[in-house]
């Protein structure tokens, strides 16, 4: 008999995803077109990029992005100066319209940006019309040209809730409001945006940085004709960010709002720790950049076979899993401790685990040159675990917990 397959749809602001895999508000939901080739591999909608008035035309920079390489690593970090749609509103609105007919099971939020009051509240009411089913509110766009706009608004709440209600008040459709990452706290913003209706929490946006500097003309990449600038910064290098913000939003109890998580996801794992983090939908930029929408495929297989193998029948059983279980350091039980444990059958003697014990570590290695081996004093070591992250055998040297009782030898100063 075969076992029913795991059910990756899932509920978020009242509407039914057959997955939670969205593409995010970008350069890869430019176009029907696009979204159309993504609804085919398999993604379960998007967040159309944000829609701004054609008062004020949008003209990109050129070159408009940078890939940011780490050693041989591609692309784990993005920065652009790209801005909304340049399309304009009509034949965007003539996409979505097409999409909704053709693909009625996928869901749309249209991303909108407005530049004044009026504009918020025409650009929902137009989105409406033209049948997207949710309103994804941006207030983060970290590199926006128009004063007023983007993490400019983001940044005060005052905005965040002004505009929210402003939408709020023109149309039923649930409302995302999309937060920036520019800021120390987000549960300003986030409990301003709810304040003015917001049905649901979306986070983050690309992080304001500068990925590289020409060494030879001094200037910022992207250098555009001469000069550079301050803007988003995505890609794999930042999920530890949106990770964080997604989790102390899931735990702040007077939010209550479900969550859509973005930032650094490429694979199924990343996927599924924002999903334990508390976000219901997960949404992707620079992973679909660096290997083309069938990521998706990778996501729902890697997904489903995960939950098989843990016997979950639902997705949704593991949204905010791991929030319970993260607390403030001062809770820790540091009664508690431990120490790294060699393998040293499988050890190919680099000394890369002794150079960095010592020099950033307990100095609980010592070389032993005949046999090109570490020696561990093991009642040194500081349980830092920096050896392990240097060894290139992967699983060689692991943490153990070491006995009741089991006390570190104090650090010996000179002098």
């Amino acid at each position: 008999m075969n076992k029913k397959k795991p059910d990756l749809s899932i509920s978020f602001c009242g509407k039914r995803f057959i997955n939670p895999f969205l593409l995010s508000s970008s350069p890869v939901s430019n176009s029907a077109e696009m979204v159309e080739r993504s609804y085919e591999a398999g993604w379960g909608g998007v967040a159309y990029k944000t829609l701004v008035s054609d008062r004020i035309p949008i003209t990109h920079p050129s070159p408009r992005m940078h890939p940011y390489h780490c050693g041989e690593k591609k692309l784990v970090g993005l920065q652009n100066v790209e801005q909304t749609t340049d399309r304009g509103l009509k034949p965007n609105l003539r996409d979505i319209s097409y999409l909704k007919k053709r693909w009625p099971d996928r869901i749309i939020l249209a991303s909108i940006m407005g530049f004044s009051n009026d504009e918020w509240a025409e650009l929902a009411k137009a989105c409406d019309a033209a049948g997207a089913d949710m309103l994804e509110l941006n207030f983060s766009c970290p590199h926006m040209a128009v004063e007023g706009s983007g993490c400019k608004v983001g940044q005060e709440h005052e905005l965040v809730e002004k505009f929210t209600a402003t939408v709020r008040k023109v149309t039923r459709l649930p409302l995302v409001a999309k937060m920036t990452p520019n800021l120390a706290d987000m549960s300003v913003p986030a409990l301003a945006a709810k304040a003015g209706g917001a049905d649901a929490i979306c986070a983050i946006n690309t992080v304001k940085g500068i990925s590289e500097i020409g060494l030879d003309d001094w200037v910022p990449k992207p250098n555009v004709f001469g000069k550079g600038a301050i803007s988003g910064y995505s890609g794999p290098a930042i999920k530890p960010i949106g990770l964080r913000f997604i989790a102390e939003l899931a735990m702040d109890k007077r939010l209550g709002l479900p969550l859509s998580g973005v930032g650094g996801i490429e694979t199924w794992g990343d996927c599924l720790e924002y999903i334990l983090a508390g976000a219901s939908t997960v949404q992707v930029t620079t992973g679909v950049i660096h290997y083309g929408y069938r990521i998706v495929e990778d996501m729902i297989e890697g997904l489903s076979d995960y939950m098989a193998g843990r016997g979950i029948a639902s997705v949704e059983e593991l949204v905010g899993k791991a929030v319970g279980r993260v607390h403030d350091t001062g809770r820790f039980d540091v009664k508690r401790q431990g120490s790294a444990r060699f393998d040293l059958e499988r050890c190919v003697g680099c000394g890369q685990c002794y150079i960095v014990c010592r020099d950033a570590g307990g100095f609980a290695l010592e070389w032993d040159a005949a046999k090109r081996r570490p020696r561990q004093e093991q009642d040194k070591c500081l349980s830092c675990m920096v050896c392990s992250f240097v060894c290139p055998v992967d699983g060689l040297i692991s943490f153990e917990e070491m006995p009741s009782g089991w006390k570190r030898r104090p650090t010996v100063t000179l002098g």
